[in-house]
């Protein structure tokens, strides 16, 4: 008993501390850890796993509107990165230099990849010579390194896990309809799968991608009344393809530049579903991105027929398609349901000797602990639908929560009031200058634009800081 206590007690309250608690739950579900490399971490397979199922899921959507999946170098030369000026600016802090080969000085140094764009550039400025070469949709998943200052499991680390897509093509509208096509590809994902609600828009020109025209992001809040940018997707115009000088002879016998886009979701994903859905209990995974969705835990094994009936019932889980396990262990079912728990595995089901005697078996819902009895005969089809049920519910409750925490300011006196006392987005009107934007930056101790939506709304007529013609409404936050 001690000790299925204290399993519970190792994770402190969200509402107590949500920076210590996001850190223990990382910790305790085994999600990640710190490496020896300062500021880089391991996944372990509790964590790799749902990146596992993240991709596989994100990569037939991607195939499903044409994207190839390629793999660029690691290192990226000097000179390459030099080529688009803005992009290098963006990036410079960040950068970690290779400057030695084995014991000899390189002639040119070069840097890990920050991101690719330069290599994806740099290749098609060499291979594609016809209107017949394009488009180019292309995608790669691989690690990139950017030397980091504060570090944090999953939110920010020096080198992490991502995909990043690159495409060219013919015309801007066609690059245009990629960056949106692609947008919608993330919200998809994150909404039916991750079950998160989401903030979509456009970034200002302050807060866009170092050298793209536009910037369109997805915006998660967490628990805790903070943003989260959990995907963007860039369209770079002709900036990139004009530096690297990539052209192609047209239908018309003319040599054109390519309009260029680029697209990214990253493991930082993985604390966004830590922090919309966790509770003071551990993890609370999405059924539909769950590694296992169902664990199978049976009480009083030691009686005759108990962990065959179990072992019987987790084949016919596996046959139905379930990702499902059994924990037959010789813990206490306590420590069993808070380990489940803990791991935020969506579902557990509990069969003991009078369960095999009636015929049936108790499901435990993880989000709600809500506890079903269903006939054996009829658990894979029931099974189904609660993990269905469990899904929406997941999505409309965080839906919810977010709703909740959405406030309207119409001055900057209601701005820092809200900023200083209400975690969560403000809708406000913005008049389109920077200078304003960094104002209220300040005034609100770290308040920033999280996105311009396509849908707008006329709060007011005035910009919430400056008092000018407002040009746009913005949703604005404290972020990660």
């Amino acid at each position: 008993m001690a000790k299925e206590k204290k399993f519970v007690e190792s994770i402190t309250s969200r509402d107590v501390d949500f920076a210590q608690w996001y850190t223990d739950v990382v910790r305790e579900a085994k999600l990640c850890n710190y490496s020896s490399v300062k500021g880089c971490l391991i996944y372990e397979p509790n964590g790799y796993a749902i990146w596992e199922n993240i991709q596989k899921d994100l990569d037939a959507r991607f195939k499903a509107t044409g994207v190839e999946n390629v793999y660029m170098p690691l290192l990226i030369p000097e000179s390459l990165l030099q080529k688009e000026k803005d992009h290098i600016e963006g990036f410079a802090p960040e950068v970690a230099w290779v400057t030695h080969g084995g014991m000899e000085p390189l002639q040119e140094r070069m840097c890990i990849r920050p991101t690719s764009e330069t290599l994806f550039c740099d290749y098609w400025s060499r291979t594609v010579q016809s209107y017949r070469d394009l488009p180019k949709v292309w995608n790669q998943w691989c690690s990139v390194l950017r030397w980091e200052k504060t570090t944090r499991p999953f939110l920010r680390s020096r080198e992490f896990l991502w995909q990043e897509g690159h495409t060219i093509h013919a015309t801007y509208e066609e690059a245009e309809q990629r960056t949106l096509t692609m947008l919608q590809v993330y919200r998809d994902f994150v909404e039916q799968d991750l079950a998160i609600p989401l903030l979509v828009g456009r970034k200002t020109d302050s807060e866009k991608f170092a050298g793209a025209e536009d910037t369109y992001t997805i915006e998660a809040m967490m628990h805790d009344g903070k943003a989260l940018q959990s995907g963007t997707s860039h369209f770079f115009g002709s900036g990139f393809a004009d530096a690297f000088e990539i052209q192609y002879l047209d239908k018309d016998n003319q040599l054109k530049s390519v309009y260029e886009t680029s697209w990214g979701v990253s493991t930082r994903i993985i604390g966004a579903i830590i922090m919309v859905h966790g509770d003071d209990s551990g993890l609370v995974l999405p059924p539909r991105i769950a590694p296992t969705q169902v664990r199978v835990i049976p009480i009083a094994q030691h009686k005759e027929g108990v962990l065959d009936k179990a072992n019987e019932l987790l084949q016919a889980l596996r046959a139905s398609g379930y990702r499902a396990e059994i924990d037959d262990s010789e813990k206490s079912p306590g420590w069993k349901f808070s380990e489940q728990e803990m791991l935020g595995i969506p579902a557990r089901i509990e069969i003991g000797p009078k369960d095999i005697e009636n015929n049936q078996a108790v499901v435990v819902r993880r989000d709600t602990r809500e506890k079903i009895v269903v006939s054996l005969d009829e658990l894979t089809v029931k099974l189904g639908e609660i993990l269905e049920t469990m899904q929406k519910d997941m999505y409309d409750r965080a839906k919810a929560y977010r709703d909740e925490r959405v406030y309207t300011a119409a001055n900057m006196d209601e701005m820092k009031e809200i900023a200083a006392n209400k975690p969560g987005f403000i809708k406000a009107m913005w008049c389109g200058c920077e200078e304003c934007e960094k104002q209220i930056k300040e005034l609100t101790g770290g308040v920033t634009s999280r996105c311009i939506p396509e849908e707008q709304e006329q709060i007011s007529d005035v910009c919430v800081c400056c008092g000018k013609p407002a040009r746009s409404m913005v949703y604005w936050g404290k972020a990660y």
